[in-house]
């Protein structure tokens, strides 16, 4: 009988390491792996039964979600998570985890494919350790500026490349939803990510996406709150989601404006009744309210907190009504929240005062603030994922022609996270001779895949060995391929 890859781990060799510090070769590999690997002397860390069958079991689940190239496609997912950065996707094959030619690497993302809605739920069945049902959602850009045969690009805001003088770039933008912990880290788990579509907002493919993530994620007594940033349209938002079991946490920009419930009409009076009572803005302290709630307290990394809420303001949803309509516009109703903080942690500038909108669901009762404030500081560490997965995983590295490879390619950089994020109680903590040694749970994605390459050894994979079939023939001789089509980006009407 097979026994599960897992138990090469619990037989007595935890570490896998020999005297002289290599590692044993994987049993399908074509090479010596353990030659690759530039080990400094390990610190020994707690392996638990638990986590190392969770990792094993998850990367035979996503296996299973390959269709085409499957084996190819799983080689290439743990390249991705254990080879650092790379110029090109064809330098993932010299990784130590992939064992097929640099042919393999773009066959695969041209003839391979994956059931992502099988993959969504694998996502979802590794939430993060102890985390609550706090989700972020954000949009990040694959910038693809020159790819002048590349269809269905866009322009999107960059905040750090320009085109002709402006923060714009041309290409495919990308929805991410993360899970989000409370811990003092970087850690998120991914579970959905969606190209936005060119005839669409992110804001029209955010409701969409956490409609669909409702419907999978499991019962449960606690209401899920999604966090937004300033770039998505609150009003739309709560409009759309009010009637659903869900709670939504926006950014407001400071100079935003709401309105009181109008008093009650006295005596006889012609005419339509008010729809706005007193104004609130943002930016006028001598338009606010005594506030409905307020927290004080004193955090040792933002020094004092000082939290104010205002419920019960209503903003009208400033949308076309559609021809021949005289109904008033709906208005969607909800809390005003002002944070203000004494300092940032990391940072000498002067903080500024962070405005919010709440608005719970059916289940979701009156707000917590102190529980609030801190879940929207958290939303920032999915901006650490994204720099993560751009600068070590090669997220937007491959310079793929079609949506569909780019497609491909993001979900096997969300699976090899995912799967770093579970080995972090499996690797050995392998720090540079400057750096100081971590717990085994408080890794850094950084330090998780330095030694993630040691656990692929000893885990082995489910995938397939190569079989060579020899040197390619290559494109018949006199044979063109034609000049490759052209298309424009696409710039949206305001």
């Amino acid at each position: 009988m097979s026994r599960h890859p897992a138990h090469k781990l619990l037989d007595g060799r935890l570490g896998g390491w020999d005297a002289q510090g290599r590692l044993p070769p994987h049993r399908g590999a074509t090479r010596d792996l353990s030659s690759d690997l530039r080990i400094v002397p390990p610190y020994y860390t707690m392996i638990t039964h638990d986590a190392i069958f969770r990792l094993s079991a998850f990367r035979e689940d996503v296996y299973r979600c390959f269709g085409r190239r499957r084996d190819a496609l799983c080689d290439l997912m743990d390249a991705i998570a254990s080879a650092g950065p790379r110029p090109s996707i064809a330098h993932l094959s010299l990784a130590p985890a992939h064992r097929r030619g640099w042919g393999s690497v773009y066959a695969a993302l041209r003839r391979g494919d994956l059931d992502g809605a099988a993959l969504r739920a694998v996502l979802l069945r590794h939430p993060l350790e102890g985390g609550q049902p706090v989700y972020a959602v954000d949009v990040s850009v694959w910038p693809r500026c020159d790819a002048a045969t590349s269809p269905e690009r866009g322009f999107y805001y960059h905040p750090s490349r320009h085109l002709d003088g402006t923060p714009v770039v041309k290409g495919w933008a990308y929805q991410w939803i993360a899970q989000l912990g409370f811990a003092r880290e970087s850690w998120t788990a991914p579970v959905d990510v969606q190209r936005v579509p060119l005839e669409q907002t992110p804001t029209v493919a955010a409701i969409a996406q956490v409609k669909a993530l409702l419907d999978r994620l499991p019962p449960s007594a606690t209401v899920p709150l999604f966090v937004f940033d300033a770039g998505y349209d609150q009003v739309e938002l709560a409009h759309q989601l009010g009637d659903a079991s869900v709670a939504l946490l926006i950014r407001l920009y400071s100079n935003r404006c709401f309105y009181a419930e109008p008093p009650p009409v006295t005596g006889t009076r012609e005419g339509r009744p008010r729809q706005d009572g007193a104004t609130f803005a943002c930016d006028d302290p001598t338009t606010w309210p005594e506030p409905s709630a307020t927290y004080r307290c004193e955090d040792e990394h933002y020094g004092a907190v000082w939290v104010q809420a205002w419920a019960n303001l209503h903003t009208p949803v400033r949308r076309p009504k559609g021809k021949g309509t005289y109904k008033p516009r709906p208005r969607v109703h909800g809390t005003i929240i002002r944070v203000e903080v004494a300092r940032l942690p990391g940072q000498t500038r002067k903080p500024q005062v962070l405005w919010l909108w709440w608005q719970g669901g059916q289940r979701a009762g009156t707000p917590d603030l102190a529980f609030l404030w801190r879940a929207y500081v958290r939303r920032y560490d999915i901006e650490q994922t994204f720099r993560f997965l751009k600068g070590s995983l090669n997220w937007v590295t491959p310079r793929v022609r079609y949506p569909a490879q780019a497609d491909l390619w993001t979900w096997l950089v969300a699976a090899a996270y995912t799967q770093l994020r579970l080995a972090r109680a499996c690797v050995i903590d392998q720090h540079l001779p400057w750096e100081r040694p971590q717990e085994a749970m408080t890794f850094t994605p950084e330090r998780v895949q330095r030694g993630f390459v040691a656990r692929l050894v000893e885990l082995g994979t489910p995938a397939a060995p190569p079989n060579p079939c020899g040197r390619s023939p290559g494109r018949p001789k006199g044979r063109l391929s034609g000049r490759a089509p052209r298309f424009p980006a696409i710039k949206k009407s305001a």
